[in-house]
């Protein structure tokens, strides 16, 4: 079994972010298996290194160790996405020789001015605007914007559908609630959903533990395991912390980041704390997180999304 952690090094980690590592290393280490961390720094220029190894400070503080990662090391570094770009280079190239990779010039404010449908959370439902371009067609687009195209993957017409082990069954038709998605930027940069298969393949990973609003993700990336020939992991997606007022935490929230917690809370406190929140510890009181494998299980933790109670932190 192997479980891991990948945050974004875009600020300091705040308690959300605390909360995923925490899941994750309960579940993986209850199970006796791996912890990988790896850093999802596509985005360099959001993600400095400085921020990574300030993260790795914190996790090491919080007692929240692993297996294999940077510093650390192991078979399959490096362990900085922004070092792994071969990788997904070659998933786009098999993509291609399958036929499903196509360019599009479409910019983001287009894609919102668009009269396409707009799901629930605001994102847009690509209309295919550029999907039966001619290869002609598009060597005209590229010369009159003078940029190059972003990649999307053409998607079925069919339901996906898994079974999450917390939130339970989930499906999505890609066609009509997603649309042909990225899989690399304008900008060269490789998406998301690309990146993360690619990587969790690559590690071994078997189990993925993450926030309920990458919940509408895995019916892609589960697409691309298939079309890829990749074994696909079980995912678990727990609710998201909110501020006392019901705000989704952000690295804007410094209240809630360890910048300012490390100065007022030990470890302990703050894992008690955030377990507690969470539903596997009986009161607010301070636990490592060894202390807490005990009481740990996943049919412990609420479903629905947890507010923070002013003075907790």
């Amino acid at each position: 079994m192997v479980g891991r952690f990948a945050p974004s090094p875009s600020g300091r980690i705040h308690l959300g972010n605390i909360l995923c590592c925490l899941l994750a290393w309960l579940s993986a280490r209850q199970q006796e298996g791996q912890v990988v961390l790896r850093i999802e720094d596509l985005d360099t220029a959001r993600c400095p290194r400085r921020y990574a190894r300030q993260m790795e400070e914190d996790l090491r503080w919080l007692g929240l160790d692993w297996d294999r990662g940077p510093t650390v090391g192991g078979p399959d570094g490096p362990y900085y996405q922004s070092e792994r770009t071969a990788l997904y280079q070659a998933a786009l190239e098999k993509l291609r020789g399958l036929g499903l990779v196509y360019p599009c010039f479409c910019t983001r404010a287009e894609l919102h001015a668009a009269s396409a449908p707009h799901r629930e959370d605001g994102q847009v439902v690509y209309a295919g605007t550029c999907r039966a371009l001619t290869a002609a067609q598009a060597a005209e687009k590229r010369r009159l914007t003078g940029r190059e195209p972003a990649l999307r993957l053409r998607v079925p017409d069919e339901e996906m559908a898994f079974t999450d082990g917390h939130m339970g069954l989930y499906r999505e038709n890609l066609a009509r609630n997603c649309g042909d998605f990225l899989l690399r930027r304008s900008d060269g940069m490789f998406a998301y959903q690309l990146a993360v298969v690619v990587d969790d393949a690559a590690m071994g990973v078997t189990e993925v533990v993450r926030g309920a609003d990458l919940l509408d993700s895995t019916p892609r990336q589960l697409l691309l395991y298939r079309l890829l020939g990749l074994p696909a992991p079980s995912f678990f997606h727990f609710p998201l912390l909110l501020s006392a007022d019901g705000r989704r935490l952000s690295k804007r929230d410094a209240a809630a980041g360890l910048d300012v917690l490390r100065d007022r809370c030990t470890p302990e406190e703050v894992l008690g704390r955030l377990a507690y929140l969470a539903g596997f510890n009986p009161s607010a009181a301070p636990k490592s997180a060894r202390a807490l494998l005990a009481d740990f299980a996943w049919d412990k933790v609420p479903q629905a999304d947890i507010r923070i109670p002013d003075g907790l932190f």
